[in-house]
C-alpha cells in the first residue's frame, strides 16, 4: 500500500502560522504609531517665534546733490586792465575783502571832472538863488514886471536841476571808481580765477566764484507717495526733523540735517517733488558737487510688530501667517502689512503680542492641522 508524504501539510500550517504571527505584529505596531496629521500624515514639524511689539521707524534713502549753502558767481562792474589778483585760488575770503583790482586811473579822472562839473554847477546855482531871492522881493513891491520875475524863476529851477544832475554824476564817478576794487559779495572759499592779470575785461565778466560750505545745502527729491505719508506724519506730530547722510564712500556723515525746504509743486514728468536739507559742515567734510544719500524719517511707530517677510503667504483673505494655538494646531490668521524697514515688515493689524507665530515650516502647514513644535 503506497504511503502519502505530509510535507505539504506541514509547509501549509508554517504558512498559517508566519501569517498568523505578521497580523499580530501589524496591529502592534498601528497601536504604537504616532498621532496623524490631516489626510493621515504626521504633524508637520515646525519653528515658532513669540510675536513682540517695539518702536519702529519708516525710513526711506533717497540719492542727493551737496550744494553750498551761498554760491555766487564774481564779476566785473565796470570795464578796464585787470592789474591784480589779490587772493589764492581756493583760500578762505570775509566778505569784503578786495579780491581783484582792475586798473582805476581812467575812473579816477573821470571822478577828478565829475568834482569839477559839480563846483561849476554849483556856483551858477548860487548865482541863480541870489538872482531869484532879489527878483521875489522886488516883484513884491512891483518894481519888476512879471516878465523877469518868471525869467528869474526860470532860471533857478534850471539851475537847481542841474546841480541835481552835477551830485547824481559824482556818485555815479565815486561808484565807478569804487567798482575798480572787485570785493568779496561773501564769505566763502574761492574758485578758481577765470581771467588773468593784464587781460581787458568787460563789465560783466566773469572773474571768479565764491561758495559758503558751512553749512551746506543737500538738494533731492521725495516721490509723491512717500511725500503724502511724510505730510501725514508731520500732521500727527511723528516724524523727527533729522536727515541723516550717508556719503559716498559709505560712511554716515558725523552730523544730522533738517529740512528747511519743500516744493510748491510736483514735478509731472517724474512724479517727484524737490526738497533741501541743510547740514553743519565745520570741518569741511562736505564738497559743493558731492553725491551722497539722504536718509529721511517717513514714520514712527511705538508699538510695532515686525515680522520676517519670508513668514507671509497669500491667502483667501490677503496676506496671512500661521500661528500655533494651545491645543498645538496651526491657525491661518489674515493680517495688514505696514511698510517693510530694516528690521522687518510690519504688521499693522492681526497679531497680538505674545502668540506663537511658526517663522520655519509653513510651507507645509494647513489651517486646522496638528503640528509639531521643534524648538519648544
Amino acid at each position: 500500500m503506497k504511503t502519502h508524504s505530509t510535507t505539504p501539510f506541514k509547509h501549509r500550517s508554517l504558512l498559517a502560522g508566519i501569517a498568523l504571527a505578521g497580523s499580530a505584529l501589524f496591529l502592534v505596531a498601528c497601536n504604537e504609531a504616532p498621532q496623524q496629521g490631516q489626510g493621515g500624515m504626521p504633524p508637520a514639524l515646525v519653528t515658532v517665534q513669540n510675536v513682540t511689539a517695539e518702536p519702529a521707524s519708516y525710513k526711506i534713502e533717497l540719492p542727493a546733490r551737496v550744494q553750498g549753502s551761498r554760491e555766487v558767481e564774481v564779476r566785473a562792474q565796470v570795464s578796464g586792465i585787470l592789474l591784480e589778483r589779490r587772493y589764492q585760488e581756493g583760500d578762505y575770503i570775509e566778505q569784503g575783502e578786495t579780491l581783484f583790482l582792475i586798473d582805476p586811473e581812467p575812473y579816477q579822472l573821470a571822478l577828478d571832472n565829475s568834482k569839477a562839473e559839480l563846483a561849476s554847477v554849483q556856483a551858477l546855482y548860487d548865482q541863480a538863488e541870489r538872482e531869484w531871492n532879489r527878483i521875489k522881493d522886488l516883484f513884491k513891491s512891483n518894481t519888476v514886471s512879471e516878465r523877469d520875475y518868471d525869467q528869474a524863476r526860470s532860471a533857478y529851477e534850471n539851475a537847481e536841476a542841474r546841480l541835481a544832475q552835477a551830485r547824481s554824476g559824482l556818485q555815479n564817478a565815486e561808484r565807478n571808481l569804487r567798482y575798480t576794487r572787485v570785493e568779496a559779495p561773501i564769505s566763502g572759499y574761492t574758485g578758481s580765477e577765470q581771467a588773468s592779470e593784464g587781460n581787458l575785461i568787460q563789465a560783466g565778466s566773469s572773474l571768479t566764484y565764491l561758495v559758503q560750505t558751512d553749512p551746506v545745502y543737500v538738494q533731492f527729491a521725495m516721490a509723491e507717495k512717500d511725500l503724502s505719508n511724510y505730510r501725514a506724519s508731520i500732521r500727527n506730530g511723528d516724524v523727527i526733523d533729522d536727515v541723516t547722510l550717508i556719503m559716498a564712500n559709505g560712511d554716515t556723515y558725523e552730523h544730522t540735517g533738517t529740512i528747511n525746504f519743500i516744493d510748491n509743486r510736483i514735478n509731472s514728468g517724474t512724479s517727484r517733488i524737490a526738497m533741501r536739507g541743510v547740514f553743519k559742515n565745520p570741518d569741511l567734510v562736505l564738497s559743493s558737487g558731492e553725491f551722497v544719500r539722504v536718509v529721511v524719517t517717513l514714520e514712527k511707530y511705538a508699538n510695532a510688530v515686525l515680522v520676517h517677510p519670508s513668514v507671509l503667504s497669500q491667502g483667501p483673505n490677503g496676506p496671512q501667517v500661521y500661528l500655533v494655538n494651545k491645543q498645538g494646531v496651526a491657525e491661518a490668521r489674515a493680517v495688514t502689512l505696514g511698510p517693510i524697514v530694516a528690521e522687518g515688515q510690519i504688521i499693522l493689524d492681526g497679531l497680538s503680542e505674545g502668540e506663537s507665530l511658526i517663522v520655519n515650516g509653513h510651507v507645509s502647514v494647513r489651517d486646522g492641522a496638528p503640528v509639531q513644535i521643534t524648538n519648544q
